[in-house]
C-alpha cells in the first residue's frame, strides 16, 4: 500500500523543473581517501555499490583478464562468509546484486529497501576486503569464463570492438580485451589474483556511492565502521601513472566468408573524459543517430544516413559511439551489412562524417540537442543508474557535474562549433579500422583514408 501511494503521488514536472529538483550530491572523504558519496530520494530501496579505479588498462600481457577473474569470484564468499553464507544473506535481504568490470573501472553494487543500507554496506565491504579467492571456486569459474569466452567470440560486435581497440592502440594496455586471453585464464593462479586485489583495491582509488531512501550521515557512519581498513596510499600512489595509450591509424581485418554478415568499424582518436569537446561530439553522433531495419519510419527519419539506408537498403543496422577514457578515446561508427553493401555503407558514412566537418546546419543541432537532453535526464530513472552515474562522475572528473551544468554545456552548442570540432577530430585523420566476416569489399586502407577528406577549392 505504501508503495502505491508513493507511486500515485508523484507529479508530472517539466524539463527545467526536473533539473532543477535534483537532490544535491553529497560527498565525504574518509581518513584513509575512500570517497562516500550519496543523493537522497523519497524512494523505499536504495542502491549502494563499490567502483574502483581498476581494469584491463591497469593489467599487463601476463596478467591480462585477472580483473574480470575476479569479479566473478567477489560474491562466492568471503573469509568471514563462506559461499552459502553469503548467498543466504543476500536472499534474506530479498537484494539484487550485481558486479562488471571495464577497461578502466570495476564494479560492485547491490540493490535493496532502503532500511537494509547499513548491512548492504557491510556485505560490500567484505566483498571488498575479504574476498575468500578459495582455490576450488577459482577452478569452477576457470571453466566458466573459458566458456563465456567461447560465447563472445560468437558476439561479432563485441569482436569488431576488441579488434579496434587492438589495432587502435596496439602495443599499450587499452588493447587488451577486458576478459583477457584464454592462454591468461588457463594459467592465472591464486597468488596472481591476490596481487591484483593488494595492488588496485586502494582507499583512494575507490568510491562507495548510493542513491535512494538513505541519509548521507547514516552511510558515512556506517562506511567508516566497515571501510576503515581498506589499505590507504599516499595521494601520488593512489592511481598508478599510465602512459599514454598513443592512437594509431591502422586496421584489423578478419575475413570469413562462412559469416552471413560483415562488422564493421572505423573510429578517429577522441578526446579524455574531462576535455569539454566531448559534449560538442555527443552532438555531432546524434545527428547522425542510429538505425536497425526494426525500427519503424523507414525512409523519414530525421537522420539522413538512415534515411539513405532505409531507401537504398544500405545496412541491417549502424549505430555511432563515443568511447572515452581517462586521457583519449574513439569516436566513430560501426555497422553490420551484407557483403555487397559494404562499400556503399562506408561511402554514406564517411560523407556524413565529411558533411558534419562541413555543413551541419542549424536544425540539425536543434534536434540533436533535444535527443541529448531526453537521454540526460533518462538517467534519473531508478536508484541503480543515479548510483552509477555519481560514482562514475567521481572517478572521471573529480566531482559529480550537475545536470544543470550538463544543460548548459548543451545549450552553449551550435552548428558552428559542430563543424570546428568535428575538423579537428575527424577531418582528414588516419582513422582505425576493425573488420570481421565477409569482408571482401571493404576499400583497402588508402581509399579509405582517403575519404576522410574532400578536395575543397
Amino acid at each position: 500500500a505504501a508503495l502505491l501511494t508513493l507511486t500515485r503521488k508523484r507529479g508530472a514536472a517539466t524539463y527545467a523543473q526536473t533539473l532543477q529538483n535534483i537532490p544535491e550530491t553529497q560527498v565525504t572523504t574518509l581518513e584513509n581517501g575512500l570517497r562516500v558519496a550519496s543523493e537522497e530520494s523519497r524512494q523505499p530501496t536504495c542502491t549502494v555499490g563499490v567502483w574502483i579505479a581498476a581494469g584491463s588498462r591497469y593489467e599487463d600481457t601476463k596478467n591480462n583478464g585477472a580483473g574480470f577473474f575476479v569479479e566473478h569470484l567477489a560474491f562466492k564468499g568471503t573469509k568471514k562468509r563462506p559461499g552459502p553464507a553469503f548467498e543466504k544473506e543476500v536472499e534474506s535481504l530479498g537484494a539484487h546484486l550485481n558486479a562488471y568490470t571495464s577497461r578502466e573501472q570495476t564494479a560492485f553494487y547491490i540493490k535493496a529497501l532502503s532500511k537494509d543500507m547499513p548491512k548492504v554496506v557491510e556485505l560490500l565491504a567484505d566483498v571488498v576486503q575479504n574476498c575468500a579467492l578459495e582455490d576450488s571456486q577459482i577452478e569452477k569459474e576457470r571453466g566458466v569464463i573459458l566458456q563465456e569466452l567461447k560465447e563472445m567470440d560468437s558476439n561479432l560486435t563485441d569482436v569488431a570492438f576488441d579488434y579496434l581497440h587492438a589495432t587502435a592502440f596496439q602495443g599499450t594496455s587499452l588493447a587488451h580485451t577486458v576478459e583477457g586471453t584464454t592462454e591468461n585464464i588457463k594459467r592465472l593462479t591464486r597468488a596472481d589474483l591476490a596481487s591484483y586485489v593488494d595492488i588496485h583495491f586502494k582507499a583512494p582509488r575507490m568510491v562507495l556511492a548510493a542513491a535512494g531512501g538513505i541519509s548521507h550521515k547514516e552511510l558515512v557512519d556506517v562506511a567508516k565502521q566497515h571501510f576503515s581498513g581498506v589499505p590507504f596510499t599516499y595521494k601520488e600512489d593512489a592511481v598508478p601513472i599510465l602512459p599514454h595509450c598513443r592512437f594509431t591509424g591502422s586496421e584489423i581485418r578478419a575475413r570469413d566468408d562462412g559469416l552471413p554478415l560483415a562488422h564493421i568499424a572505423l573510429a578517429v582518436e577522441g578526446p579524455g573524459w574531462a576535455d569539454p569537446d566531448n559534449v560538442v561530439l555527443n552532438v555531432a553522433n546524434a545527428i547522425i543517430g542510429r538505425y536497425d531495419r526494426t525500427f519503424g519510419g523507414g525512409k523519414n527519419q530525421s537522420s539522413r544516413l538512415a534515411t539513405l539506408a532505409a531507401e537504398h537498403n544500405l545496412c541491417h543496422s549502424f549505430q555511432t559511439f563515443n568511447t572515452s577514457y581517462s586521457d583519449t578515446g574513439l569516436f566513430g561508427f560501426h555497422f553490420v551489412s551484407d557483403p555487397l553493401s559494404i562499400d556503399d555503407t562506408m561511402f554514406c558514412a564517411q560523407g556524413e562524417w565529411m558533411r558534419l566537418c562541413t555543413s551541419t546546419t542549424e536544425s540539425e543541432v536543434t534536434r540533436a540537442k533535444n535527443y541529448l537532453r531526453n537521454a540526460m535526464v533518462a538517467q534519473l530513472d531508478g536508484t541503480t543508474q543515479v548510483c552509477e552515474n555519481i560514482a562514475s562522475h567521481l572517478l572521471n572528473y573529480g566531482r559529480r557535474i550537475p545536470l544543470e551544468e550538463w544543460d548548459a554545456r548543451i545549450s552553449a552548442v551550435d552548428a558552428a562549433m559542430v563543424r570546428e570540432i568535428c575538423s579537428k577530430y575527424i577531418y582528414d585523420k588516419c582513422p582505425a579500422i576493425a573488420a570481421v566476416g565477409p569482408i571482401e569489399q571493404l576499400l583497402d586502407y588508402n581509399r579509405l583514408r582517403s575519404a576522410m577528406y574532400w578536395v575543397r577549392l
